[in-house]
């Protein structure tokens, strides 16, 4: 599954609130919205800051939730449509938000004229390198003259903040698992490994790859199941990678996110503040008090210098 944002440009790493500044005097902004609900909120976010939304919704994948928002329902080959649509719209803007889980068929592209016109700049923008499939994307929506903006600088208030957000400030132990947990996550980030480690009594239980962030708890849960892991205690850590592209891939955490803790025995979330998002807030913050599980913002920054110090 691919996620948009829930690959800052390839230049130097920068906190995603320093950019988060897009406001009502910068027309209108088109969401892409894939699956989840989290593009509904993005919408409403930058629409109560004054913000002309237009919403495109991605057949097969968008949420019921982006219906508020009278859509245009499109599917990913129809490029050319939607390039039609935002620049009848006047949009400059463009944010991609949510999960993709297929990829568009041929015949949904060839069925398309504006996108077959298009065809030479998309094999353009595809062609050569290891960027990442977003990153292509991004580039073939700036030759067409759009500009790829991220859900933070459309509606920074569903950004982490610092400090504790729910339940009771960490303390002690919880603290320094909490400093080793960013510690081990920059470094997983350097490598392009992971966003996300699960650190516990002083040890390093689970680190995230691949499979994501729910996984990586489902895997701490059966740990626990096992007796492999008891007591209480452990803080899930979950950052943005070093120099990462927040534009649309921004780190995301959501009442599942609680849900996988809590089950797993875990004490606490500590995020990063500034550069994770958390979808569906006030559930997301509601369940953690509810479940005894804090939820927390710390500096990411602080961690890559720790860990690029070896400590």
């Amino acid at each position: 599954m691919i996620r948009l944002s829930a690959p800052a440009g390839d230049g130097a790493m920068h906190d995603a609130s320093d950019t988060a500044t897009t406001n009502g005097s910068d027309g209108a902004v088109a969401v892409i919205c894939g699956g989840g609900k989290l593009p509904a909120e993005v919408l409403r976010a930058a629409s109560d800051r004054g913000r002309r939304v237009v919403a495109i919704a991605i057949k097969g994948e968008a949420d019921p939730s982006l219906e508020a928002f009278s859509p245009v329902h499109l599917g990913w080959g129809q490029i050319g449509k939607l390039a039609s649509h935002l620049e009848r719209e006047k949009v400059r803007d463009l944010v991609m938000i949510g999960s993709i889980t297929r990829r568009p068929e041929l015949r949904e592209i060839v069925s398309d004229l504006g996108t077959m016109r298009r065809l030479p700049k998309i094999i353009a923008s595809l062609a050569g390198g290891d960027d990442s499939l977003l990153k292509k994307v991004i580039r073939f929506f700036e030759a067409e003259g759009f500009r790829v903006v991220g859900a933070h600088e459309v509606a920074p208030q569903l950004l982490a903040q610092p400090g504790c957000m729910a339940g009771t400030p960490p303390k002690g132990e919880l603290l320094a698992d909490m400093e080793l947990g960013a510690a081990t996550v920059a470094e997983l980030g350097r490598l392009d490994i992971g966003q996300a480690a699960v650190c516990f009594h002083g040890r390093i239980i689970a680190v995230e790859g691949a499979e994501g962030t729910d996984s990586m708890l489902e895997r701490c849960r059966e740990l626990r199941e096992r007796g492999r892991v008891r007591g209480k205690g452990g803080v899930l850590v979950k950052c943005a990678k070093p120099g990462q592209d927040l534009r649309v891939d921004l780190p995301t955490i959501g009442p599942g996110t609680v849900q996988r803790v809590r089950d797993a025995g875990l004490s606490g979330i500590a995020i990063e503040a500034g550069r994770v998002l958390i979808a569906e807030r006030a559930e997301t913050v509601a369940l953690a008090a509810r479940s005894a599980v804090f939820l927390y913002g710390i500096s990411g920054k602080a961690a890559e210098a720790q860990a690029g110090n070896g400590q």
